[in-house]
């Protein structure tokens, strides 16, 4: 019969062995030293079976037992149900990035790219998506009189006096066109949702409007439209993707830029 006995191995073990020990007789010597595990076998005598077994089930404990110690739990150990974080470091978010403007500030699609283009006056930003120019965010510092944003009137009226931000109507012909435009209509603007939320103390309008045009190959356009007033400027951010992009992903990315918008 054979059973195993646990030591640990130091680079100068000096322990000496205490006492005789009878050749029926077995115990497990433990030295605690910084080094490795090694199991060895020996012979049992002929009739020392229960012995063995007791020394058997000793060595795995300390086995186990010396495991335990050495097991650190990782930071990428993940719960149920959680994805593991291999590499140990904070999740972020890189679907967007944080820009500091003069005097506001908003977060900006990634994957969006700076654009030259002026399109309204005032204009002081403008990023545009790197596949589609129509998916773009625009933010414009006008002077104003107003001491807040409700000096407009509602958020309806406020629109009709800032209108250009939905583009005008080029054609003034004679025309019926089709897909619900009236006679002579080529352009035409729906507001879908309107709101006045307080944020930081600041009075904002917030709207959601849809945009047609006769001759559009995208459906129309979503175009989000946060405004508000401060120390004598009018600050506007407006943000759109096209119908079809909008019900394909662009929506997050619109609705994320405009609610980011606040001034400073």
């Amino acid at each position: 019969m054979a059973s195993t006995s646990c030591f640990l191995h130091h680079h100068a073990l000096t322990t000496t062995a205490a006492a005789a020990r009878s050749s029926s007789q077995r115990q497990v010597s433990c030295v605690r030293a910084p080094a490795q595990l090694v199991c060895r076998a020996q012979k049992q005598a002929p009739n020392d079976d229960d012995t063995a077994v007791v020394s058997r089930r000793l060595a795995l404990t300390v086995l186990i037992g010396a495991a335990a110690l050495g097991s650190k739990v990782s930071p990428a150990d993940a719960a149920y149900g959680e994805s593991a974080n291999i590499f140990g470091k904070p999740k972020t978010n890189t679907d967007f990035l944080p820009y500091n403007g003069d005097g506001f500030k908003l977060s900006i699609p990634s994957k969006w790219n700076p654009s030259k283009e002026v399109e309204f006056p005032g204009q002081v930003l403008r990023y545009e998506d790197n596949f589609d120019s129509t998916s773009n965010v625009s933010v414009i510092i006008t002077p104003t009189d107003k001491k807040s944003i409700t000096d407009y009137g509602s958020p309806e009226e406020f629109l009709s006096k800032v209108d250009f931000l939905l583009g005008k109507q080029a054609y003034f012909g004679k025309t019926d066109s089709e897909g619900g435009f009236d006679s002579d209509a080529v352009a035409t603007a729906n507001i879908l949702e309107s709101s006045t939320p307080v944020i930081g103390g600041k009075q904002y309008y917030n709207l959601s409007v849809l945009t047609r045009t006769a001759d559009g190959d995208e459906g129309g356009k979503h175009q989000l439209i946060i405004a508000t007033v401060k120390d004598g400027k009018l600050y506007i951010c407006k943000a759109q993707a096209g119908d079809k992009r909008w019900f394909k992903g662009a929506r997050k990315f619109v609705e994320s830029t405009a609610s980011s918008f606040s001034v400073a």
